[in-house]
């Protein structure tokens, strides 16, 4: 009898999801949840043919140098900057990711984040809980926060994430204007009711900026010092991208200075460690990387992540056909095949 291929599995995931890749091969799933060394995902890579793996999982060359077993590596998210692309690709192994089926669950947390900021919801939250409501002793302007309704609402990265963001300004009649590498079709603008400007001018204008940018090395720090500077005292950064995109140090003298009004984000620079003046701020939002996590979203990337490594390693209806590949050209040399 044929030994089935092996993959493994480096997060928790759902049992019905590890249940469907054990149909076809022998699974090794992660317990418990950490960020492994490099020479633990190296060790762990070299004896299975596939795996699925998340943001925290650096797969680089130095990790499969002399790995010859691996045929494909799924990414339990949108972004695939822990992926050494051209690593993967020179080894003939199949890298994947999770885009589309996160959209709506990320852009509903992008608002969630920017009233929370904007209403002071997280620092309210913590003063009641410490017991300072003693009621009458409340002042009448106490715990002010910023309109939202009618304000102008800017979008950095206008993909379909930032779209969903755009089209859910209109219950609250906003101005939107955005700043991408290349303009929106008309229909689309139209449905977003967004103008496009440059990054200058939405940085000046807007009451509201959401970051939805990938993360690459030209986007490091896009939004630091300088860019903080041109933006309104008043205004409202939320950071639903990527960690790095934003000067985190930069962000906390801001904040701290009054050179901004508040912030709400979601991811770090060098998470899962935080830079400690933000922790500090009552005007910084913060949670831990989760604005995908609702379960219908988290099960929908978890099934994605299957679906592209059973594709890719030669079973299922789409055997051969990972539907998120993000290195085709290995399939086309047919690297990627049956076990």
């Amino acid at each position: 009898m044929t030994a089935k291929p092996k993959v493994w599995v480096s997060r928790p995931l759902f049992p019905d999801v590890l249940a469907r890749l054990a149909e076809y091969f022998d699974v090794d799933a992660e317990a418990v949840e950490h960020r492994h060394s490099a020479e633990q995902l190296k060790r762990k890579l070299a004896g299975v043919d596939g795996a699925v793996v998340g943001l925290a999982d650096r797969i680089d060359a130095a990790v499969l140098e002399g790995n010859t077993r691996l045929k494909v590596v799924a990414n339990l998210g949108v972004g695939y900057n822990n992926l050494d692309l051209e690593a993967l690709t020179r080894a003939g192994i199949v890298a994947s990711n999770t885009p589309d089926v996160l959209n709506e669950s990320v852009a509903d947390y992008a608002w969630a984040l920017m009233l929370a900021a904007a209403r002071r919801v997280s620092a309210a939250e913590r003063w009641l809980r410490a017991g300072q409501w003693p009621g009458s002793n409340m002042r009448f302007d106490d715990w002010l926060g910023l309109p939202v309704h009618g304000r102008t609402l800017g979008i950095l990265g206008m993909g379909r994430i930032g779209q969903g963001i755009a089209r859910r300004a209109a219950g609250f009649d906003m101005s939107v204007l955005y700043h991408n590498r290349s303009r929106l079709p008309e229909m689309v603008e139209r449905e977003c009711q967004a103008t496009l400007v440059s990054k200058d001018e939405l940085l000046r204008q807007v009451d509201y900026l959401v970051l939805v940018l990938p993360f690459t090395p030209e986007n490091r720090h896009a939004i630091g010092a300088p860019e903080l500077a041109r933006m309104k005292p008043s205004a409202v950064l939320v950071n639903i991208a990527r960690g790095g995109i934003v000067d985190d140090a930069a962000l906390a003298v801001a904040l701290r200075e009054g050179k901004l009004a508040a912030a709400g984000l979601d991811v770090f620079e060098g998470e899962p460690a935080v830079h400690a003046e933000l922790l500090a701020l009552d005007n910084a939002v913060l949670s831990p990387h989760i604005a995908s996590a609702s379960e219908e979203t988290r099960r929908a990337m978890a099934n994605l992540a299957a679906d592209n490594v059973i594709a890719a390693l030669g079973f299922g209806e789409g055997a051969g056909k990972p539907p998120t590949a993000l290195n085709p050209a290995v399939l086309a040399r047919g690297s990627a095949h049956k076990a």
